[in-house]
This record gives C-alpha cells, structure tokens and sequence, in this order.
C-alpha cells in the first residue's frame, strides 16, 4: 500500500509565542514559518526593559537577524539546520474576510489575523495554521476558518498524572519497617517488590498503626528512614513537609522543587531550610518574578521603582518576618537575621535583578516559579555554578500571566523533566497549614 504523502503547513506564530519561547521558530520540524509584519511591530514595543519578555523579544530580534543575512525579509529563507523549513515575513495586513471589520477594531490581533487569512488565500497546496498563547486569538481564527493551534513545546501532558515525589505502599511487611527503625535502611527490592523506584522519591510506609518516613537513596541504592526535624525553628507539621525540608538539606540533591496550593508552606519552608544551612553558602538569594496585577505595567505605580516593587516582595518579607518574631529583639537569632539582611547575605530580590549575576556558592529560592517560562527555569537552572542550590517553589494552577497555564508553565515542564534525576527532588505538599479558616477557604470555596 502506498504511503500517504505528508500534508506540508505553514506556522503562522503569533507575538505570544514568541515572548513565550524566542528560539520558537526553530521547533516546527521540517514545516515552513511565517511571522506576521505586526507581530514585529509588536516586539519593538517590548524589546526595552528587564523583564522576562523583552529579554525574549530581543532575542528573537537577533535570531531573525542573523537568519536573514544575505536575504529580504519577503524571500522564504531556510531555517538553519537539517530537516528544517524556511521562513518568511508576511507583509500584507489585508485579506478579502477583513477581521478589523469583523471584530470592530483595528487591534493587531486583527491584523495578524489578517495576514494569516491573505496566506491562506494565495497558498493552496498547504496547510496555514495560526499559532499563538492566546485562547481569545485561537477562537477568533476558527470563527473565521483559520486552523488556530496553541504553542504546545514545553508542555506537560497531564498535569493530573505530574509527579508527586511521593508514594504511600501499606501492608508492608512489619520487618522491613523495623528494619528501617532499626538500621536506618532497607533495600528496595524487600519493599518493591523488583520495581524500580525514583532518585530521591520519598515514601508512606504503613501497616496498620505503624509507619514510616523514608526515602529512596539513589546513590546507595537503599530506601533510607527520615526523621522529622525543625529548621531555623520551624517545625514540619505534616509528612510532606518533612520531606521537602528533608530534600532542601540534602547536600547531594542541587535541585529542590516544593509545590503546593496557598498556606501549605512552601516559601516557608525553603526558606527556613535554607537559613539553616547559611554557613554552607555565600549567599542566599530569595527572588520571584514580577507580575503585575491584571497584568498592567507597574509603571501606572506611584512611587520610585522600589516603592513599585514593594506590594510584590511583601509576602517574601513576610515568611523571613514570621522566622524571626519567633525570637526576641535582644536574641542572638533575631539579630542575627538582621544583619544578614543588612550585610546582603540574605537578599529578597525580584527576579530580573539577578539576571546575568553568577549564581556560585549561592542558596537560591525562586518563588511563584509557576509564572516561569520552561525557557526561563532553563536560563536560571543553567547558570548554576559551583555550590550552588536551587529551590523552585510555586502552585502550578494559580498562574497569573495571561499565556501561561498548569500544563505549559516552566515549572511543571522541570518537574515533569527531570523526575528520576539523582540531583534532583521534588515534593508536593498536599495539606494547609496556615490556618483551619484558610483551610476552610481552600477546600469549600
């Protein structure tokens, strides 16, 4: 039986994908690329500042430049690499179905939506598809005909399915428990039964009344006992919170991620974790990226730029708050916090102020890892140096930028990526703690 031959498209990429991932224009396999005159429009808008999104839109600029050496814009240039397509800048704004008409504004969704309905008309023989991050710009296309597909690299399947870092196995045999008890560890194979477990997978050993903590040493090939401890004076109130302290102090694991919805804990804990083992670390830097409210630029913020960023570092003032009004003033821990943050050995940051910096001998906590880009968790995760930890901590379903969700956010792509990583660990904490009125709130509202 002949073999049906390929139906070849083109990608039409919308300015969400590209703030989204810059290198993006690579990642179509052998199907050609074409990038609307508007959305290039849109990148000169975003291509000054620090946040994430200029960083990728000039980027992006520079790929595009150093592609189109030799070329015009309008000629369909090969994408550089083997199996790959070409790409072209799509000049026309106008098509015989005119959205600006349609939808009553000459916005440049619109527009992009007009060049992408222009090539469909002049290219018979392939398939156009519009891709772009935004729900809103998908449905608009399919209403007028136009195939519209979300950017799906770096995409997590199921995020219903995502690793857990945890396992709860009962009926276990009461002498591989006293073993643990006793010895402080077991083999795999005695509780398994020959499956093969996850590096640093923790583990909910019962039988009947008695149980266990204990964790998959990957590097001994044993299942080892945990014990609860409290860091910096806080103590683990559930199971998983004693895991994510647990894999935060492992010297061995340089790469932690904690989970969890509001009030289970997580900057807390990594926090605390982290203090507890300063004299370990130069420094230890406590960073979340900045995501204005409805998503407006924090520059309608009164204030100079540190009274603007205020409102967003709060909460991370106020978990390093919390660990130490648990001494007095006059103690020698409260003090000590103090100077650390007087001496810049502990620093709260925003996140873009430490692009670039080396990240040696550095205990690093990126909080709301969930608002990240998989490019971005790369970025950071790459410039690791020498003694240097990296915590990300984060709820994936509260995302608060408008092109990101559970599935496609950076950090249920790392968790879904390097499970079984003998430097890496990952804990989801399941309980709130805050209070039984948050409690309250989470479950029943």
């Amino acid at each position: 039986m002949a073999k049906s031959k390929k139906i070849q498209k083109i990608f039409v990429l919308d300015t969400s994908v590209i703030l989204y991932e810059s290198n993006s224009i690579m990642n179509f396999e052998e199907h050609d690329v074409a990038i609307p005159i508007t959305v290039l429009e849109e990148l000169d808008n975003f291509k000054k500042g620090n946040d994430i999104k200029n960083f990728e839109a000039r980027e992006f600029i520079r790929l595009l430049d150093r592609l189109a050496e030799g070329h015009t814009l309008q000629d369909w240039i090969p994408l550089n690499g083997q199996g790959k397509g070409k790409f072209k800048v799509l000049m026309s704004v106008e098509s015989p179905v005119d959205a600006t008409k349609i939808f009553a504004g000459e916005k440049a969704d619109h527009r992009i939506l007009n060049a992408a309905l222009q090539l469909q008309e002049e290219v018979k023989d392939k398939k156009v598809i519009l891709v772009t991050k935004d729900i809103n710009l998908r449905l608009k296309a399919k209403s007028l005909s136009l195939p519209a597909e979300d950017y799906t690299t770096g995409k997590v399947e199921n995020v219903n399915t995502l690793y857990s870092g945890k396992s709860i196995l009962d009926d276990i045999n009461p002498d591989n428990i006293n073993s643990l008890y006793d010895d402080g560890f077991t083999p795999p194979e005695s509780i398994l039964n020959g499956e093969m477990p996850l590096a640093n997978n923790y583990y909910i050993l019962r039988n009947g009344k008695k149980s266990v903590l204990s964790y998959y040493n990957s590097e001994e090939k044993r299942i080892e006992k945990i014990d609860k401890r409290s860091v910096y004076g806080i103590k683990p109130k559930n199971a998983e919170q004693t895991f994510a302290i647990h894999a935060i102090l492992n010297p061995t694991v340089k790469l932690v991620s904690v989970t969890g919805v509001a009030g289970t804990g997580k900057t807390l804990l990594a926090l605390a974790a982290a203090l507890e083992q300063k004299r370990d670390f130069k420094q230890i830097y406590l960073a979340r990226p900045i995501v204005p409210l409805s998503n407006k630029d924090i520059g309608y913020l009164p204030g100079d730029i540190k009274s603007k960023l205020n409102p967003y570092m709060e909460p991370l003032w106020d978990n390093l708050k919390f660990i130490q009004n648990q001494w007095k003033e006059t103690d020698k821990e409260y003090i000590k916090l103090t100077e650390m943050v007087n001496q810049e050995k502990l620093v709260i940051t925003p996140l873009a102020y430490i692009r670039g910096r080396s990240l040696s001998n550095i205990c690093f906590i990126v909080d709301e890892a969930q608002n990240l880009t998989p490019h971005e968790v790369k970025t950071i995760i790459t410039r690791a140096g020498e003694n240097t930890k990296l915590i990300f901590t984060g709820d994936i379903n509260q995302i608060d930028t408008p092109y990101l969700d559970a599935q496609s956010n950076g950090l249920s792509f790392m968790i879904d990526r390097i499970k079984n990583h003998p430097l890496y660990a990952h804990v989801n904490l399941e309980k709130g703690e805050r209070s039984e009125l948050a409690n309250l709130a989470t479950e029943l509202l």
